[in-house]
């Protein structure tokens, strides 16, 4: 479980430009890759659909 929060912490750190150059390090030296790419690909879906509903209700 404590892996999983730093894996979305890793990938908001990333998202927002803040990761730090040890945390970057860190990372990239796992084993794989896919967790990353999977949780990135999930929080971008997420955010297209949460500012497409916000939309949505400030135009209706």
């Amino acid at each position: 479980m404590e892996r999983f929060f730093i894996l979305i912490q890793s990938v908001l750190a990333a998202m927002f430009g803040v990761q730090s150059q040890a945390k970057y390090r860190v990372d990239f030296n796992q084993k794989h890759f896919w967790p990353f790419a999977l949780l990135a690909v999930c929080f971008v879906i997420a955010l297209v659909i949460a500012l497409a509903w916000f939309v949505n209700d400030v135009v209706l």
